[in-house]
């Protein structure tokens, strides 16, 4: 998808990021002016009242509507809370310039009080995210058996959907090893409905009873509050090596899936087996995925070490420029259907167990519909931070099932929010709020912002009218799926079908490439190796040997431990194609590129590539010697990065149009990368480390003219897998492009282990 048609100065394709909507002067601005509007990328909720109504017939305020980036900020001049216009809010009111402070200064009591209550509790899982707005299409695939109205064909639904991690909080980095939270909350005309799921789609645990477990030995140890938001420590580890139904979430969590290259490039699934209804009351069980239009693709554990320390809200940032670039990133939600049968399994495979998968092979993901974000929130706060969602926030046609994980979040998420948004109208906070009419009879609480009018929130009534009323199903009243619920004892056990902890993380296993296999060896090596106990490394090695040998030994060869022999005979089962990453080709859409130029360089070539690059939906950014422009013949060209602060793991490709010689600022005290002046043949050492560095992690290389020196001089063979060197600078991004679309030059991945 091209971007957007505007353009820098110097008539330069566009480069995400800029802070405002208008370009600041150097000077303060003194001339009184209404507030700025928002940034293009931006929007705030759809405009409702606290009860569900469309406010103004329209959200365009050309239209007469209100504006859906609704601002609580109106007039050029400052006042308090109440409206009262202020003449100064630099100074506190004192007896005299050197006097006390008074008391009686209740603009300073009203600013610093606020001030004080700015934060909400933070999650205590899902800290930290991300979020966008945007719109769902039905494509009516789904109506012959679902009669959720949003399904139906070219039905548009906005959306507001959040990424996130889970156990590190709100101030962690966002490339950690982890798994992502994807959570949607469509905002359709029967009530809002919430697909609340992750990037995984299996879960540690088979019943609720155990998050609170599963979570305390995933965060930080309580008594020293470390390691901040990753698994590679004790606790962790002792938990899923004795609680072996936690298996196949680990071995996810240990690949390459629990370290996104981006939320744009992330599988979502809706973990649990949910039951949809259609008109004539039949049901159908299915699992929910959204399908990134991009592929699944991910980082090398490398990269997201290196990105942690360079730039801890790349994910964040990388889903904000591309919807700003106008790259809006898109997934199908896609459905696998199964009959609802008594037993509620299918293929021998219990659907009611959250640690299970079926594989793609066995019930193909059918699309429903596509998902498209297109605008950035306008404020964090009011709508990322504030969001709620609820697995219990459903539509008529979509039912749940007796997962007991489901069960719990069905109560966890609604006592949680009122905790965090102090009370139970959380519905009421403008991001929150439903895009149908609400008569729902409760009254007052916290943050009550309806003015309710009647005098009687109870049923039956006569003073109100009878108002309100019942509806039927026949006018969209929710109605439960008439499920038969067998007769049984009380107990506190799980049947036996759930007792299956090794075939499932086998089958995953066997399904990944054998690169993709050595990320997993490392990711387990490199975890134990964080562990103190040496008894824990020794009871999860154990744990391996029943999913696999080869894995097991590997990893045990890594932390120096003898490898167990299994428990038992290994299953037998068939590998996934599905769950591997590696194959297939996709869209190059948002796709970051990096151009190494100098004054040296064919200037007017490079205008020309960046607006090649620009055309193609991707984004180009020069990496110079220093800021601001690079001069000459054919110049200016505009320079979006330095040697010393630019790093590989920002670009998806990297293009040479120069061999810069060492810049100015390549003093170690400046920037350490730059070491002792090490750059072979005269060629800054920062750039010989961002190359060397995309050369390790298979990332696409191009160069021309003098660039070709520069792999060179950074030991890349200019034979390998995934490098291209021409004359012309268009071939070589053709090229370049080519290998985009895989993401990664696989093959230059050195062989390991599990090539076997």
């Amino acid at each position: 998808m091209a971007g957007p048609t505007h353009e820098n100065r110097n008539g330069e394709p566009f480069i995400p990021g800029r802070p405002a909507p208008e370009a600041p002067p150097v000077e303060e601005p003194t001339t009184p002016r209404e507030p700025l509007p928002p940034k293009q990328d931006q929007s705030g909720p759809e405009v409702y009242s606290a009860t569900g109504e469309h406010i103004g017939g329209t959200s365009r305020p050309e239209a007469g509507g209100v504006d859906p980036a609704v601002r609580a900020q109106t007039g050029g001049r400052l006042t308090t809370a109440q409206g009262l216009r202020l003449y100064d809010t630099d100074h506190s009111l004192k007896a005299g310039e050197r006097g006390p402070v008074l008391l009686q200064d209740h603009h300073l009591r009203e600013k610093i009080t606020h001030f004080d209550h700015e934060r909400i509790p933070e999650r205590v899982v899902h800290a930290r995210g991300a979020a966008a707005h945007g719109v769902f299409r039905g494509y009516g695939t789904g109506s012959k058996i679902c009669k959720a109205a949003f399904l139906g064909k070219d039905v548009e639904t906005p959306v507001f959907v959040r990424f996130s991690t889970v156990l590190g909080s709100r101030g962690s980095a966002d490339t950690v090893r982890d798994t992502r939270g994807f959570a949607t909350k469509f905002y359709t005309a029967q009530g809002t409905f919430d697909l609340v799921g992750n990037n995984i789609p299996v879960f540690f645990i088979q019943d609720a009873i155990k998050f609170p477990d599963v979570i305390h030995a995933g965060k930080p140890h309580p008594d020293r509050e470390i390691p901040q938001a990753q698994s590679a420590h004790d606790t962790f580890w002792d938990f899923v090596s004795l609680h072996t139904e936690a298996t196949h979430h680990t071995i996810w969590a240990m690949s390459d899936r629990a370290i996104p290259r981006s939320f744009r490039m992330m599988e979502g699934f809706g973990v649990h087996t949910f039951r949809l209804v259609d008109e004539q009351g039949g049901t159908t069980l299915v699992k929910f995925h959204w399908k990134p239009r991009l592929g699944v693709h991910s980082m090398t554990w490398e990269e997201a070490q290196i990105t942690g320390g360079m730039d801890p809200d790349f994910h964040r940032r990388d889903l904000a420029d591309a919807i700003e670039a106008g790259a809006f990133p898109e997934w199908e939600l896609g459905i696998q259907t199964f009959p609802d049968t008594p037993d509620q399994t299918f293929e021998g495979i219990d659907l009611l167990d959250p640690t299970k998968i079926v594989p793609e092979e066995w019930a193909p993901v059918q699309p429903l519909g596509l998902m498209t974000l297109t605008a950035n929130p306008s404020n964090f706060f009011a709508e990322t931070e504030q969001v709620a969602f609820h697995p219990g926030h459903l539509v008529p046609g979509i039912d749940i099932t007796d997962d007991p994980l489901l069960a719990g979040r069905l109560f966890s998420y609604l006592d949680t929010q009122i905790t965090r948004l102090g009370g139970p109208n959380f519905a009421q906070a403008p991001i929150n709020r439903p895009h149908a009419p609400i008569n729902d009879m409760t009254r007052d609480g916290m943050h009550q912002t309806a003015v309710h009018s009647g005098v009687a929130p109870f049923r039956p009534n006569s003073l109100d009218g009878g108002c309100p009323f019942l509806a039927g199903a026949g006018e969209g009243a929710y109605v439960e799926s008439p499920v038969t619920v067998p007769q049984a004892s009380k107990v506190r056990a799980a049947p036996a079908s759930f007792s299956d902890h090794t075939s499932h993380p086998r089958r995953f296993y066997l399904s990944l490439s054998p690169v993709e296999r050595e990320h997993v060896i490392a990711a387990y090596t490199f975890e134990l190796s964080k562990c103190y106990e040496q008894s824990i490394k020794e009871r999860q090695l154990r744990v391996l040997a029943d999913i696999d040998p080869e894995l097991c030994a590997s990893v045990a060869a890594g932390l120096g431990l003898p490898a167990p022999e299994p428990s038992g005979p290994l299953p037998d089962v068939t590998p996934s194609p599905a769950l591997s990453q590696v194959g297939r080709s996709w869209p190059t859409d948002g796709r970051v590129v990096g151009i190494v130029a100098d004054e040296n360089s064919d200037l007017a070539a490079l205008s020309t590539l960046r607006t090649t690059i620009h055309d193609g939906g991707m984004v180009p950014l020069v990496i110079a010697p220093h800021g601001g422009e690079l001069a000459g013949a054919g110049g200016p060209v505009v320079v979006q990065r330095t040697f010393a602060g630019a790093r590989s793991i920002e670009f998806d490709a990297v293009l040479l149009a120069a061999a810069p010689g060492i810049g100015g600022d390549a003093h170690g005290a400046r920037d350490a990368k730059a070491g002792l002046h090490t750059g072979s043949g005269g060629i800054d050492p920062r750039v010989l480390l961002l190359v060397s560095e995309a050369f390790r992690h298979a990332k696409a290389l191009g160069a021309w003219g003098a660039g070709a020196d520069v792999l060179a001089a950074a030991g890349c063979p200019q034979d390998a897998a995934g490098v291209v060197v021409a004359d012309d600078p268009r071939s070589v991004f053709s090229r370049v492009t080519e290998l985009l679309t895989e993401h990664r030059a696989w093959d230059r991945f050195p062989a390991g282990a599990s090539a076997g």
